[in-house]
């Protein structure tokens, strides 16, 4: 089955490169090699990638830069950062910048395939949200999931990818309580090694701007539990 799945590695060690590459192999997927920013970016725009294993750290510029243009090109294709970085605010901007996993060096060559087969099989799962409805409204705020744009009084809200994806499973089920555990799984994968504090980090920066002074809240906290998104009270 994996025979058809497509992993570009990005790195500028050689000898990482191979052994990733071969590892890979033996699981049965299809794949290819990048030594460079440059070489990733002409890989991912003309070739088409089922997941893109991408070192943080690259001769021309970062694998963080890399991660951004291609989701400012709208490519959409999986991205497993690997980096030797392991401070909090580091693993924020990794994310930020459309990032949808990310794996500290050194790591165990069982842990890095775990992190694939769970990235590919949500990246599998999202058609299934195909017949939802692609707006979704609570109160004055708007989501449209096809479009990935935020509007709350109708007024445009720019968000990063991960905090579309936070804003996006809480919509899921509005009014509902979502748990840490439940949040950290969908949005950051079941298999996220790191402190979940960065939830925290993206629930304040949602906050900051879907809820200015003199509009309702939406976004809610459940003590002990997690976080709800539900018209609350004016913030003042």
């Amino acid at each position: 089955m994996n025979a058809t799945v497509r992993v570009l590695v990005v790195d500028d060690d050689p000898e990482l490169r191979m052994f990733l590459r071969q590892e890979l192999e033996v699981e049965g997927y299809d794949c290819d090699t990048a030594a460079n920013g440059t070489q990733a970016l002409t890989r991912i725009r003309n070739e088409r990638w089922d997941l893109v294993l991408l070192d943080w750290t690259l001769p021309d510029f970062s694998g963080v830069e890399v991660c951004r243009r291609m989701r400012t090109t709208q490519d959409g294709t999986p991205v497993l950062m690997l980096t030797a970085r392991d401070d909090v605010k580091e693993r924020v901007e990794a994310l930020d910048s459309g990032a949808d996993d990310y794996l500290t060096k050194p790591f165990s060559i069982e842990e890095l395939l775990a992190r694939v087969r769970a990235r590919l099989r949500r990246s599998t799962a999202d058609p299934q949200d195909q017949g939802k409805p692609t707006t979704l409204q609570l109160a004055d705020l708007e989501l449209n999931e096809a479009s990935r744009e935020v509007k709350r009084g109708g007024q445009p809200i720019a968000l990063t990818v991960k905090e579309f994806d936070l804003l996006r499973l809480l919509f899921s089920k509005p009014e509902e309580v979502h748990s840490r555990a439940s949040i950290m799984d969908a949005v950051w994968g079941e298999h996220w090694v790191g402190d979940d504090n960065v939830l925290d980090v993206y629930v304040r920066a949602l906050r900051r701007k879907l809820e200015p002074s003199g509009l309702c809240t939406l976004i809610q906290t459940v003590r002990g539990v997690g976080f709800m998104l539900k018209k609350g009270p004016l913030k003042t």
